[in-house]
């Protein structure tokens, strides 16, 4: 009896064993948000650094969980896959052209893997698709930004401690202003003399504004001229007639250049007189020649005339002239 009492506590005991066990294992799985009997899908994507995530951690879309980590494996050299079990319901509001980033749950939580919905013109997610991963900087990276920026800083003030130092020794023109008075004083001379001239500036805007309002005075030369389109209309006229005065006159000026050019050369009569002393003194000759022979020919026929064979002929030319004076007075 002993030993069949003993037997039937130790079966007892193994059935509690793994009653509790499997008590155990259902809460674990629905409190880890395992959704066994939910109707789920399954996607990826491929990072270059997962920074600690593992299998089994949340997947987050808009602030809600929607899934867990599935599975983990390398692909390619510093490339992970991570694999993606998501409700089915969410999957409407999902788009292929979603992000995938690690995040944190909460500040020290664990890493999950938070989804973007992506653009509403874009597809749907479906099962075994894979979403583009974004990089986010890793404790690393903000480490390494934050001690070079130390190193910066540092050089800042390494800097403006040495010429914190050169001020005040009175080096340079701002130690010069702080430490010589004198210097000061003109500073603020010529400050006076800027201030000066600024107003001396508003003064000329100020008369430039007032002959501007006289300019647009009705009935001045300047409004005249701006809006009476006929005294505009004059006055380009007469632009026109001086710009064909202009041109005249220099066609006249070219014209006088070509003629003096024609004078310099010997291909002409008027340039052979002036370019060329001999024919010059042969014309000369010439007349003197034509001369004396119009004065011989006129005492020859003053002789002619005196001649007894040819008396009569000339006083009745004569007398026919004068008749003919007489008939018409």
């Amino acid at each position: 009896m002993d030993a069949a009492e003993n037997r039937r506590s130790i079966i007892v005991g193994v059935f509690v064993f793994l009653g509790v066990a499997v008590f155990i294992l259902g809460v674990l799985t629905l409190g880890g948000s395992q959704k066994t009997f939910v109707k789920s899908i399954h996607i990826s994507s491929v990072f270059n650094d997962v920074s600690g995530l593992k299998k089994g951690n949340n997947v987050w879309f808009s602030g809600v969980k929607i899934g867990t980590i599935k599975n983990i494996t390398f692909t390619k050299s510093s490339q992970v896959d991570v694999e993606m079990s998501i409700d089915a319901a969410t999957q409407p509001y999902i788009h292929r052209n979603a992000a995938a980033r690690i995040s944190s749950d909460g500040l020290i939580g664990n890493k999950i893997i938070v989804i973007d919905g992506g653009s509403p013109q874009a597809p749907i997610v479906q099962d075994g698709d894979i979403l583009q991963s974004e990089r986010i900087l890793s404790t690393d990276d903000v480490m390494k930004t934050l001690q070079q920026n130390n190193q910066n800083l540092l050089a800042i003030t390494t800097d403006f401690k040495s010429l914190s130092h050169q001020i005040l020794a009175g080096k340079g023109t701002v130690g010069a202003l702080l430490a010589d008075s004198t210097m000061g004083n003109q500073l603020k001379q010529t400050m006076r003399n800027l201030q000066a001239a600024t107003q001396t500036a508003a003064q000329m805007a100020g008369s430039l504004n007032s002959f501007s309002q006289k300019m647009n005075t009705k009935g001045g030369f300047a409004d005249n001229v701006l809006t009476d389109t006929v005294t505009f209309n004059r006055i380009r006229a007469s632009v026109t007639q001086l710009q064909q005065a202009a041109n005249n006159a220099t066609t006249l000026t070219d014209n006088l250049n070509k003629a003096s050019n024609k004078l310099n050369t010997t291909d002409n009569a008027l340039g052979v007189l002036l370019n060329d002393a001999h024919a010059a003194n042969q014309v000369k000759s010439t007349l003197n020649y034509l001369q004396q022979s119009s004065v011989k020919l006129n005492d020859d026929l003053e002789a002619v005339q005196h001649n007894f064979l040819l008396r009569g002929f000339f006083k009745k030319k004569e007398k026919a002239k004068q008749d003919s004076i007489k008939k018409g007075l």
